[in-house]
């Protein structure tokens, strides 16, 4: 693996796997901070082809193409956790890639990723393993109903999932994974979800921003709120969270840890649903109401660079802009305290994630 690596100068070449919009956001920070981008991706639409001077338009288990990528750029890092592990490894055999495979491959398998957590002393939901039928009626009886099964790898804005209530008939549930391997999750009474944005350089200096409180549709998030409505300890604790699993990952770049508020009689406490070993959804306030936004935090930490302050000067609502609501942005701008990014894909579909508003308020001084 190639890991040596001094502080980038500007005019530097960051390569980016992946062309969404997460991709783009990058390549406009890195551009800003003096950083051309090489951005890779199989999708000869991708919105991050808009700003970028230099792309390659090839499938991820191309490993010639792949090689001939990492050659091109200075650094690698990647936009979504769906890209092959070994893909990944080829390129980090040619230039520093961070994250690295690592952290790629234990958020990939939800199993792997809760016995990581399990392994740094971090409450999750309670899971079993499941491999057949037979596990999961064993499972059932374990964890009880309802619960929830889920693939362990591919899953995302609730793919991959299947309710299991008190009449739901296990050997259909089991059917329409389709053979996946997978694991049962207990059923869990949260009161909110919030996450929170960590980033860590090549030092090993880490920042941590504020927790945010997301609220989804059809498990899609539609919104996040900051400061999130947390009392100060549980607010203190989601953000060790955040710094102790960036540190036990031995991670370079910006991640999110997405968690579960449960609130029972013994009080309030957090459990981790999942970790994004990227710039996050759920950090997008980050843009407008931050010192130094996730995507210029991303860009620093993977190039060698000092972090940069992730101190919030301002309260915010996120509102990410799906499908059709599109269209009705224009009218938006005539609040004067919305700033709006629209991601520049062509094709309006139900639930696609389009854009995202930031709504700005007056942070109290008051407000930690």
């Amino acid at each position: 693996m190639t890991t040596n690596v001094e502080m980038l100068s500007t005019g530097s070449t960051i390569g980016i796997l992946g062309g969404g919009q997460l991709g783009r956001m990058m390549a406009l920070a890195a551009a800003r901070l003096g950083f051309k981008t090489h951005i890779y991706c199989p999708d000869p639409n991708s919105p991050a082809f808009d700003v970028t001077p230099f792309k390659t338009i090839a499938a991820y288990d191309n490993h010639a193409s792949l090689r001939e990528f990492a050659n091109a750029v200075d650094v690698i890092t990647f936009e979504f956790e769906n890209i092959p592990a070994d893909a990944l490894m080829i390129l980090e055999d040619v230039k520093p890639t961070f994250p690295g495979h690592l952290a790629l491959e234990t958020s990939q398998d939800r199993l792997n990723e809760k016995l990581f957590f399990a392994e740094i002393g971090i409450e999750t939901a309670p899971f079993r393993k499941v491999d057949s039928l037979a596990d999961l009626q064993k499972a059932v009886v374990d964890l009880g109903r309802p619960a929830v099964l889920k693939t362990r790898t591919l899953g995302y804005d609730g793919k991959g999932q299947v309710s299991i209530q008190y009449d739901t008939k296990l050997e259909e549930a089991f059917s329409l994974l389709n053979g996946a391997p997978a694991i049962l999750e207990g059923f869990i009474s949260f009161s909110r979800e919030v996450s929170v944005i960590s980033a860590r350089n090549l030092e090993g200096d880490i920042c941590v921003y504020d927790v945010a409180e997301n609220e989804h549709r059809n498990h899609i998030l539609k919104r996040t709120i900051v400061p999130a409505n947390l009392d100060a300890q549980i607010m203190q604790e989601a953000r060790n969270i955040g710094r102790i699993t960036a540190e036990a990952l031995g991670y370079t770049g910006v991640m999110a840890v997405e968690l579960f508020v449960v609130e029972d009689p013994e009080g309030t406490r957090l459990l981790v649903n999942e970790m994004a070993p990227r710039v996050h959804n759920s950090g997008h306030w980050t843009e407008s109401a931050c010192y130094t936004s996730q995507f210029e935090q991303h860009i620093r930490a993977i190039c060698g660079w000092p972090l940069g302050s992730p101190q919030r000067h301002s309260n915010v609502i996120m509102d990410n802009i799906l499908g059709d609501e599109l269209n009705a942005w224009p009218l938006g701008l005539n609040d004067s305290s919305v700033s709006l990014h629209i991601y520049g894909k062509t094709e309006i579909r139900s639930g696609r994630k389009m854009g995202h508003a930031n709504f700005l308020s007056q942070k109290p001084v008051s407000d930690s």
